[in-house]
């Protein structure tokens, strides 16, 4: 069910809200979370309430999103409310704010906050400089940006070091989940040699290859090397070199190992809505992400 509500006031749509879940059965009690996205515009919202749907099925949610229109018009409030099959395992209230609305999110976003329940932030574009420190990002215990989309992502992931507080992470992080699992495994077999150096190559703009090459070069403390062409990741042993490569849009890498045959695995690029769903399985600071940000200043870019 959808109820457009045009116009309006934050009273008016809780009141509204609390009529639907009495007449449609619907509950807060199962919300695990509070998940607030800011978008930078209305175009936007609907790709991010489809990612966050998909995920509410794993974490049942109540989703704000805040859909910023036009700065110079006249201040209003248009809102919808989206329960049942619109909304998966959520209940999605999305605000759209003109004029000075724009500058005061957090004051709109609070009185649809559940009590006792975590509170996320989740920026899908277009994240502040300083995430913890943003009006919203305040209220949140979890702050979830994504430099994939920024103007520049290479020099975004660099500088989210400087702006890094516990409970910030990024989607790029995410995305490379299983390229972390894959290169640890391959680690764990023999011989055990150290690794000597490292190359990560893939896309100039792809910032989850930097911030890999910053994990690597924080956790094997040898030189890592950061070059723009073919999606692969090898790593160099005295005696032996392991190699994982992918088409760039590809769903199958290989793997790569001195005197050993090809094995292949299944590797596809993660969609937004699975990173999320992982991002959303902790509340707590991830400190191997933080890690790997401070990695990112040893990589040596050519």
């Amino acid at each position: 069910m959808i109820v457009d509500m045009p116009d309006t006031t934050t009273q008016a749509v809780a009141k509204r809200l609390v009529s639907l879940r009495d007449a449609n059965g619907v509950v807060t009690q199962g919300r695990v979370l509070t998940l607030v996205v800011c978008t930078l515009d209305s175009s936007e919202a609907e790709d991010a309430i489809e990612a966050a749907n998909d995920s509410s099925r794993e974490h049942p949610s109540r989703v704000i999103v805040l859909a910023r229109g036009d700065r110079f018009a006249d201040t209003k409030l248009d809102a919808q409310i989206r329960v049942g099959g619109d909304a998966g395992a959520a209940e999605v209230i999305v605000l759209r704010l003109q004029g000075e609305l724009i500058n005061h999110e957090n004051s709109v976003v609070i009185p649809f906050l559940l009590p006792d329940v975590p509170v996320v932030a989740w920026w899908p574009r277009g994240a502040p400089k300083y995430p913890a420190e943003d009006a919203v990002g305040k209220l949140a215990t979890r702050r979830i940006t994504d430099a994939t989309f920024a103007t520049d992502p290479q020099a975004t992931i660099k500088k989210r070091l400087a702006s890094y507080a516990p409970g910030d992470t990024d989607l790029a992080w995410s995305r490379i989940t299983y390229w972390r699992a894959l290169l640890a495994a391959a680690l764990d077999d023999p011989p055990y040699d150290p690794v000597e150096s490292v190359t990560v190559s893939g896309l100039y703009e792809e910032p989850a290859l930097d911030v890999l090459a910053g994990w690597l070069a924080a956790r094997l403390e040898c030189p890592v090397y950061r070059k723009t062409g073919d999606l692969k990741v090898e790593l160099h042993r005295a005696s032996v070199s392991i190699a994982i490569s992918r088409p760039q849009t590809g769903r199958t890498a290989t793997l790569e190992r001195t005197g050993e045959p090809n094995a292949r695995f299944a590797l596809a690029r993660r969609e937004t809505k699975d990173c999320l769903a992982e991002e959303l399985r902790r509340l707590d600071a991830d400190e191997v992400y933080a890690e790997a940000l401070a990695g990112i200043e040893k990589v040596i870019y050519d």
